[in-house]
């Protein structure tokens, strides 16, 4: 029955490819959204449109997030929805999506509207909105976690897939630890920030949450594209996906400096957490966190203050009154600070950084819990500001200091509350942070009671008795031709380019349409491509099913290593258009 169908991708495939349609997942998204009877979770709830969009897709064409739901917090365009930052007098309608929205809608994906947040993305406590408030969903007496508080209860509830939170202070972590899900707050510029309202320009990124670690990563490789009109958009090489947990060398805060606040439990969830790392081959550093949390305490002290003042604007100098009145507390502050304070607190930064790389040579990720204890409505009600600070204890850091990182479940603590880690490393290490969150990814799949299944990460290496197999087409995973890899006992190795060396066609006939890559001597473009590993043993009955004009070459790739792969013969290019522009078949059959 739908009703009981996890809003995994995998499970999702699974029922399209069995007949459910679109149309059937997005109205159960809704019931859904009903029957938890939270009024807090959105803020604009679209229906009518999300239904109109199922409708329109039409039959699979292969697209990696088709069908998918998911969530937007509401300081991210979307278009024709309002945008309020939960601050009505501030809405506006959105006339075009945010860069990212974009990109996953071009993608099959389905957006089901905007969720609630901390005011202006200003707390972690995600309470601190002039709209009814979320509901936790492990425990409703714990607060829901900000700001991105409303995106994060939607997915532990399973009405979506996915949401888009923001992470400036740590809003794409500490929701994800207090409703057992995934968040991952990617590098600095890899997700665009184009149609965010920010809190800290310099500082935001959009962050995903998803109910597992798999999920969130094949969202973010969608999402990340470079985004030429974003001055903070920085260009990365393809990662090449997750892959098994290599042996790292892992930092965690020592003994005299791990903070809990005296809460014993999570003390001991992680060290266990910790043990569970050393049992993975990792070998554990403790070390003096001091410099860490010297660099935390920047964010509300100083130019930073004083940078989401400049985001809020005239909300808060010319109509204060529509604030909400905690989120003025903490910013009012910031007008007192002159260009000599903020310039100050850039060069305490930079000195207080180095500190923190001499405190981590020779280490490749550190591991933290993910918050230090946990804060209950009512804690937070006696005192609005204190507990909202504890909460960043190590999550405030991390964006000045420009690292990636990820909160994973690890399952359920001594006293049955949800436990979280927190894994982070240096810029552009996404995909070594995710690959040692999904080794560590245990426990309940937010609070939906859904079994959390964890797929086989790829062996990046190719074993003697396999041959490597490139490919750029419909033997691609989730394409049409890809079972005649799988049903061989072939596996994804890794997802890659080329080197710029190809010219890229789209063959005349099928179906199925087929791709043809040409070797050329000058130009060309890289192709998008995925490594698999065959079996020798199955290599003779793979070749004898690839029909002409497609043959079997040496194919270079981005990095400079060459493998098998299918190449085209000229002949075969009559009638054939070219796409090398597009660099993917995904995207060229998503036209």
């Amino acid at each position: 029955m739908i009703a009981d169908l996890p809003f995994t991708l995998a499970a999702l495939r699974q029922a399209y490819a069995t007949g459910v349609s679109p149309v059937q997942v997005i109205e159960e998204a809704f019931r859904r959204l009903d029957a938890t009877n939270d009024p807090g979770i959105f803020i604009h709830v679209a229906r009518e449109t999300a239904i109109a969009a199922a409708k329109e897709l039409g039959a699979y064409d292969g697209r990696p997030l088709w069908g998918v739901p998911f969530v937007a917090k509401d300081n991210i365009d979307v278009m024709g929805m309002p945008t309020t930052a939960a601050c009505p007098d501030f809405a506006y309608d959105a006339k075009s999506d945010a860069f990212v929205i974009g990109k996953l809608r071009a993608a099959g994906a389905i957006c089901l509207g905007k969720a609630n947040l901390d005011q202006f993305a200003t707390g972690l406590v995600g309470v601190r909105s002039p709209y009814p408030v979320p509901k936790n969903a492990i425990d409703p007496a714990i607060v829901p976690g900000g700001s991105s508080s409303g995106s994060a209860v939607a997915v532990a509830h399973g009405i979506a897939t996915f949401s888009l939170g923001t992470d400036t202070a740590g809003s794409g972590r500490v929701p994800a630890a207090l409703n057992s899900l995934v968040g991952l707050k990617p590098t600095l510029g890899a997700l665009s920030a184009s149609g965010v309202v920010p809190a800290c320009r310099t500082l935001d990124t959009i962050s995903i949450f998803a109910l597992g670690v798999s999920d969130a990563w094949e969202v973010f490789e969608v999402a990340a594209q470079y985004d030429a009109k974003d001055a903070y958009a920085r260009k990365f090489p393809k990662s090449g996906g997750l892959s098994s947990v290599q042996p790292t060398r892992i930092a965690v805060p020592d003994a005299k400096t791990l903070e809990t606040f005296e809460d014993i439990v999570q003390r001991d969830h992680f060290h266990q957490d910790v043990k569970k790392l050393s049992l993975l081959g990792c070998e554990v550093t403790e070390i003096d966190f001091t410099p860490f949390y010297n660099v935390a305490k920047m964010l509300y002290e100083g130019a930073w203050v004083a940078e989401r003042v400049a985001a809020v604007g005239e909300w808060l100098t010319a109509k204060p009154e529509t604030l909400h009145p905690t989120t003025r507390a903490i910013l009012e502050p910031g007008l007192k600070l002159s260009a000599v304070d903020a310039f100050n607190g850039i060069y305490r930064l930079k000195e207080l950084a180095r500190e923190c790389e001499e405190a981590l040579v020779g280490i490749d990720v550190i591991c933290v819990p993910t918050i230090p204890h946990f804060v209950s409505v009512d804690d937070i009600t006696a005192d609005p500001i204190g507990p909202n600070s504890r909460l960043g204890t190590y999550t405030n850091f991390v964006n000045l200091l420009n690292m990636c990182g990820i909160a994973v479940p690890t399952g359920p603590r001594q006293d049955g509350r949800p436990g979280s880690l927190t894994i982070l490393a240096g810029m552009g290490e996404d995909a070594m942070v995710a690959s040692l969150a999904m080794a560590m990814e245990s426990g309940d799949v937010g609070a939906t009671g859904w079994q959390r299944i964890k797929p086989d990460l790829p062996d990046p290496t190719i074993g003697e008795d396999e041959i490597g197999m490139v490919v750029c087409g419909a033997h691609m995973s989730g394409l049409p031709l890809n079972g005649e890899l799988t049903d061989r006992g072939a596996r994804l190795v890794r997802k890659t380019k080329t080197a710029p060396k190809y010219n890229f066609y789209a063959l005349a006939g099928g179906p199925p349409k087929r791709p043809g890559m040409v070797a050329v001597a000058e130009g060309g473009g890289a192709i998008d491509v995925e490594v698999w590993a065959l079996p020798k043993s199955e290599v003779g009955g793979f070749l004898a099913g690839i029909p002409s004009p497609l043959c079997l070459g040496s194919v270079e790739l981005e990095d400079g290593t060459m493998e098998k792969g299918f190449l085209c013969e000229g002949a075969g290019l009559v009638g054939a258009t070219e796409i090398t522009k597009l660099g993917s078949w995904r995207a060229y059959i998503a036209k």
